[in-house]
């Protein structure tokens, strides 16, 4: 049940007929997990406690730092130093007490992934490199979790959803995001954030568009990005779909998978 404070809150929620209130209920029962407090992982965690997702958790291990806040939102200026979950938690608690508000201040790896993810509904990836990305993905496969997967670039980011453990009304597996990108790209060749840099609003262009997916995926409205991988050029001020299919040689649900475990990880 919604209070009456959470009825006022929300009103430009419950008003809408795709969402209404059985949708705002949803939300208010749902968990999601947000890898990384970072660029994108910022104004998604704003945004996703403004709607009024119940519980929100946020795994990320690092610090507040001064080069950070030309993108992470979350985080303010007295807050440097700090760790990055715990000036998160402040914010969230700050803009909506109604959510609660879990911190893993660890970094994601093989030994922990499992019990972490498996704790939440839905689970967003903001990670800034690829080695947690396919952990995660990995990971959600065999916890049966959907995936909200983001990255960005320069001046570029792209985002999709999988559900590769469900399969499509076709009675098709959906896709991995293996199937998408079989192989991460040879160390030293995707120069780092901190190397190429990157524009601070594209971050929060991403970051939102990943809430907005999370909040679909959780009501249950529109048409997702299970398949669609969505490309945005902030250069051109371009955005474009590219459609992806299940790999029948992917190693997760291909037809004679070889990852069982995450053991093949650290």
């Amino acid at each position: 049940m919604l209070s009456d404070k959470e009825l006022e809150r929300y009103a430009r929620h419950i008003v809408l007929r795709e969402v209404g209130g059985p949708g705002q209920t949803a939300l208010k029962e749902a968990s999601v997990l947000v890898i990384g407090a970072g660029g994108l992982g910022a104004p998604a965690l704003m945004y996703l406690a403004a709607a009024g997702i119940g519980t929100l958790g946020v795994v990320d291990d690092d610090r507040v730092s001064l080069s950070n806040l030309q993108r992470q939102i979350i985080h303010t200026t007295p807050e440097v130093g700090r760790l990055k979950v715990d000036s998160a938690a402040e914010q969230v608690r700050a803009l909506n007490p109604h959510v609660l508000f879990e911190s893993h201040a660890v970094r994601l790896n093989a030994a922990n992934a499992m019990a972490v993810i498996g704790g939440y509904d839905l689970v967003l990836d903001g990670s800034d490199n690829f080695e947690t990305r396919y952990l995660v993905s990995d990971a959600c496969y065999l916890a049966a979790k959907p995936l909200i997967t983001a990255a960005l670039g320069m001046f570029d980011g792209s985002l999709t959803t999988i559900r590769a453990h469900e399969r499509n009304a076709a009675g098709e597996l959906n896709p991995t995001y293996r199937c998408l990108f079989p192989e991460p790209p040879p160390a030293g060749t995707v120069p780092t954030c901190a190397e190429a840099g990157v524009m601070g609003a594209l971050a929060g262009v991403l970051g939102s568009m990943m809430a907005m997916e999370a909040i679909r995926e959780i009501v249950g409205f529109g048409d997702g990005l299970v398949g669609r991988l969505l490309m945005v050029d902030a250069l051109s001020m371009r955005f474009e779909t590219l459609r992806y299919k299940r790999d029948p040689q992917n190693p997760l649900n291909g037809d004679a998978p070889g990852i069982i475990d995450l053991s093949g990880h650290r």
